[in-house]
């Protein structure tokens, strides 16, 4: 994590600017940029969204340079230190004034005209914009978590309050200033109302502002809601224009677009390629035929749906599947080949849902999803690949066949006689709800697990007796609970509470093609000075292919008075001590696991905690930390922000080392 070297004026002197040159802003912008755009950031109103946040903070910071030579006599800047150490640079403290009045004047917009002010509604930045993509800061922890709840329910002025005393070191007396500077009436009930929101117990006393949580220049990418922007982009042709586009359409070589839709096209003659592109070809199983099945799996399927004999359609998706155009988007699960199939496929579902007519295919590798609005090809279409290679019952349960508002509509198996509906979050006192399916197996919509970075609730599925979430791919991944090798469903009091409380991490595997994740509690632990008792997971993701599995080792501390009070959740999120990709760690194969984190008591002691699984004969700590012990459990007296180094003995005299 990057280190912001903290100003930190003495606390009675200021020295006033005389002129800021437009290169010596510059300068500064430059070199603190990634510093006034989290500054930004921190203070923008959390309604904005982290997309919008993210892209406003970095206009807010861009827009700080001014066009010319400005005069800056009530910019607030710390004189020479006490220590003879020169005072900051008058350019960033000029810099960084303008752009928290900036982001402080976002969150009540208006147009002034002289005394009258006029207020207008959000709108997103003019620069920078990014079109297709939403963009937003690396998740962090619990205790980031906590910190971003915390901060949203606070003003404008007092999270500008809390951002200055926490990135940049100012004192009480400082801030005052720069908030009067600024445009704040009141800074001093800003600070009061700052002082209100306490860093969460078990953080690293105020360093969170600096974790990626809070980076707006360390961002990931995921993709828009890509069938709404399709049809808000759609816009209707001149008569003349749609003229024109018929005539070359007519004119294209073979049965041009009309017969093929968004596919490209034809670019070779092969026998077996032309009967894949032939819906006549197409495998179709009958109705009951997975009952005296060899195996229960995609093969198994029936073809269901309204729309299984249009031809047309099942003609379009087979192009598009063989040859996709410009206007076909295509995404694939990672490890996925999106190729034409090498012979004719299997139908498992043709029809209309919601607003798009879709079509579901399967060639024993892959399951392919092809959409197009039900107004016909002519705005494009969407096509999908997840790879579906050894799936058994349990991974043969469900496909998605929508997405559309936040919710989703699944296509479940022949062989599910029930689908029901329960938040993950609510632990085993949550009652399941029934969700109703049609006579084609398709269900009403389900909610969608959340993308925001406030976790909620977490939807999960009961299927034919197992338990199934959404994380962004046509195959739901099943949750199982228990040791490697004899994990089952997540079904006692135990199973469902450590689900409760890891759910909130499972957006780290969103999108990885991942068929199942395990949670495995393997060590409890009595914390020091009476601290309750913690639990200790271990949860391994586990892909369609194979390689890219992750691991992750979670701390989930006692929660005190069992969540209650105003605000409180009966089961928080546990906090992640570490996170592996690939390998075996919490796998059958290395049923082992270890792993610590510090953690701080009530009475303010810090200490090194440790715990490792059921088969650890000694776990030793090194580095900044030093201790030892010949069980499982070690707890070890330390300071905040110290390192240490962890390692286990097994019983054959071998040793390991933590997860990190």
């Amino acid at each position: 994590m990057e280190q912001q070297q903290a100003i930190t004026p003495p606390p009675d002197r200021t020295s006033p600017l005389g002129v800021i040159d437009v290169e010596q802003a510059e300068a500064a912008l430059v070199e603190h940029y990634p510093r006034l755009v989290r500054l930004a950031y921190l203070v923008l109103p959390p309604r904005l969204g982290r997309n919008r946040r993210v892209l406003t903070a970095h206009a807010v910071a861009q827009r700080a340079l001014p066009r010319h030579r400005t005069a800056a006599a009530e910019t607030v800047l710390p004189a020479q230190r006490a220590d003879g150490r020169p005072a900051p640079d008058p350019g960033y403290a000029f810099v960084r004034q303008r752009v928290l009045r900036a982001a402080l004047a976002a969150d009540r917009p208006a147009l002034r005209f002289g005394r009258l002010r006029l207020p207008l509604p959000q709108l997103p930045p003019p620069l920078p914009q990014v079109w297709g993509l939403r963009l937003f800061p690396r998740s962090g922890g619990a205790d980031e978590l906590a910190l971003d709840q915390a901060l949203s329910a606070l003003s404008a002025p007092a999270r500008a309050a809390y951002a200055l005393r926490g990135l940049e070191g100012m004192g009480d007396r400082e801030v005052r200033r720069v908030l009067a500077a600024v445009g704040i009436a009141e800074p001093r009930e800003a600070l009061a109302e700052a002082d209100g929101a306490p860093a969460p117990s078990g953080s690293r006393d105020g360093s969170l502002l600096d974790s990626a949580e809070f980076d707006p220049c360390s961002l990931q990418a995921r993709p828009t809601d890509l069938i709404r922007r399709r049809q808000h982009v759609r816009v209707a042709l001149a008569a003349g224009v749609a003229a024109v586009v018929c005539g070359a359409l007519l004119a294209l070589p073979g049965d041009g677009w009309g017969r093929d839709g968004a596919a490209a096209p034809p670019y070779a003659r092969n026998a077996a390629a032309e009967a894949a592109l032939r819906p006549g070809e197409l495998t179709r199983v009958p109705a009951d035929a997975w009952r005296t099945a060899a195996r229960e799996d995609f093969s198994a399927w029936p073809a269901r749906g309204g729309r299984t004999h249009d031809t047309a359609l099942l003609r379009r998706a087979l192009a598009a599947w063989a040859r996709p155009g410009d206007r076909v988007q295509v995404s694939a699960t990672p490890g996925t080949p999106s190729g034409p199939a090498a012979g004719p496929a299997q139908l498992l579902y043709a029809g209309q849902v919601d607003r798009a007519a879709v079509v579901l295919l399967y060639d024993g590798l892959r399951v392919v999803r092809y959409a197009e609005s039900v107004d016909g090809p002519g705005g494009g279409a969407v096509l999908d690949f997840a790879r579906t290679d050894g799936a058994d019952a349990a991974g043969a349960a469900a496909l998605v066949v929508s997405r559309t508002d936040g919710n989703v509509r699944y296509l479940t198996a022949p062989w599910v006689r029930e689908v029901t509906f329960a938040d993950l979050t609510g632990g085993p006192e949550e009652r399941a709800a029934a969700l109703h399916r049609a006579a084609d197996g398709v269900t009403d919509p389900a909610p969608a697990p959340g993308r925001g970075p406030s976790c909620t609730g977490w939807p999960a599925l009961t299927m034919a007796g197992r338990l199934y979430t959404d994380l962004g791919e046509l195959t739901p991944a099943r949750l199982t609970y228990g040791e490697p090798g004899r994990a089952g469903e997540p079904a006692g009091r135990d199973a469902r509470t450590a689900w409760a409380r890891t759910a909130c991490q499972l957006p780290a595997v969103r999108a990885l093609g991942v068929r199942e994740v395990n949670a495995w509690e393997y060590a409890r632990q009595e914390l020091p000075e009476d601290g309750g008792k913690a639990t200790w997971l271990c949860t391994r993701a586990e892909t369609w292919r194979g390689p890219g599995s992750r691991a992750m080792a979670q701390f989930q501390a006692p929660v005190a008075g069992d969540g209650d009070g105003p605000g409180a959740r009966r089961y928080p999120p546990g906090a992640v001590a570490a996170r592996t990709e690939g390998g075996r760690a919490c796998g059958p194969r290395s049923p082992h696991a270890l792993a610590g984190v510090l953690w701080k008591s009530a009475a303010g002691h810090w200490w090194l905690v440790a715990a490792g699984s059921a088969e650890v004969r000694g776990v030793t700590a090194g580095g900044g930390v030093s201790g030892r012990t010949k069980g499982r459990l070690l707890a070890v007296r330390t300071k905040a922000g110290a390192h240490a180094r962890l390692s286990a003995r097994l019983p054959d005299g071998g040793r390991f080392t933590a997860l990190h």
